[in-house]
C-alpha cells in the first residue's frame, strides 16, 4: 500500500510516506507555516518516491491534542486528499503517536496544553509494536493526572519540559526517565497506521474530525484571575 502520514500538531511540519514497502519522510521546523509550506513539501516527497496524489491508498494524519490550528490544517489536507479519492483515513492521537516515539515499553505522553494544564495519557507497547491504552487522553493539571499503575514509566513530551516538577512529584518513583524533547513524529503515525489498515481499513474520511480534548479554549481575564487563586 501506499500510504501518506500528516503532523501537524507542533511547530513541526512532518510527512511520511510507505511505498511499496519503502519509506520517505520530510521533517522540518516551520513555526506557524504549516499551511504555506505543506503542500510544496508533499509534492517533494512525493517525487522522492516517484508517486502522485492519485497514487495513494490511505492518507493518516495526527489527530491531537495538540496546537488547534494545526490540528485544523492536519485533519483537513487529510479529508480533502481522501474526499476527492474515495481513500480511508487513520486518525492517530498524538498522545499515541508520543508514546510510540519513545521506544518505551510503558510510557507516559505529556503535552503541554498552556493555561497551567497539561494533555496526558499512558501506553504499554504491545504486539508488533501497537500501543495499548492504559489511561485515556485527557486534559487537566499536572499535579492531579491520573496515575497508569505498578511498573517503571518512561515520561515524555513538552509536557514533562515545562512541569516536570509537578509530574515527577506526581509520578514519584515510578518514573523511570523523561524525554522532554520528544515530539510525536509522521513516521510513527505511519507505523500505527499501518497496523491499524490491516485490521480495519480505515475509516470514512468524513469521520476524521481533530481531538481537542480542551472545549473551552480561551479563558477570560476573570477566569484567568481566579484560577490563579
Amino acid at each position: 500500500m501506499n500510504v501518506l502520514a500528516l503532523e501537524t500538531s507542533t511547530d513541526r511540519l512532518s510527512l511520511a510516506l510507505s511505498c511499496d514497502g519503502r519509506r520517505h519522510a520530510r521533517d522540518l521546523v516551520v513555526g506557524n507555516r504549516h499551511a504555506e509550506t505543506l503542500f510544496a513539501e508533499l509534492r517533494t516527497l512525493l517525487d522522492e518516491a516517484g508517486l502522485a496524489v492519485a497514487d495513494l491508498d490511505a492518507i493518516a494524519f495526527g489527530a491531537g491534542p495538540g496546537a488547534f490550528t494545526g490540528l485544523r490544517i492536519a485533519c483537513g489536507v487529510a479529508q480533502g486528499l481522501a474526499e476527492a479519492r474515495g481513500l480511508p483515513v487513520v486518525a492517530v492521537s498524538c498522545l499515541e503517536a508520543l508514546a510510540y516515539a519513545s521506544g518505551a515499553e510503558r510510557a507516559i505522553a505529556c503535552i503541554d496544553a498552556r493555561m497551567g494544564e497539561v494533555y496526558h495519557a499512558a501506553y504499554m507497547s504491545g504486539n508488533a509494536r501497537v500501543m495499548v491504552e492504559v489511561i485515556a487522553p485527557s486534559v487537566g493539571a499536572p499535579e492531579a493526572v491520573p496515575l497508569p499503575g505498578a511498573g517503571r514509566w518512561v515520561g515524555c513530551g513538552s509536557g514533562f519540559g515545562v512541569h516536570r516538577a509537578s509530574l515527577a512529584a506526581r509520578h514519584g518513583a515510578s518514573l523511570a526517565s523523561v524525554n522532554a524533547d520528544l515530539v510525536p513524529t509522521a513516521a510513527g503515525i505511519l507505523d500505527i497506521a499501518l497496523a491499524r489498515l490491516a485490521t480495519d481499513g480505515g475509516a470514512d474520511a468524513a469521520a476524521a474530525v481533530p481531538v481537542y480534548l480542551r472545549d473551552h479554549v480561551a479563558m477570560t481575564i476573570a477566569e484567568r484571575q481566579e484560577r490563579s487563586r
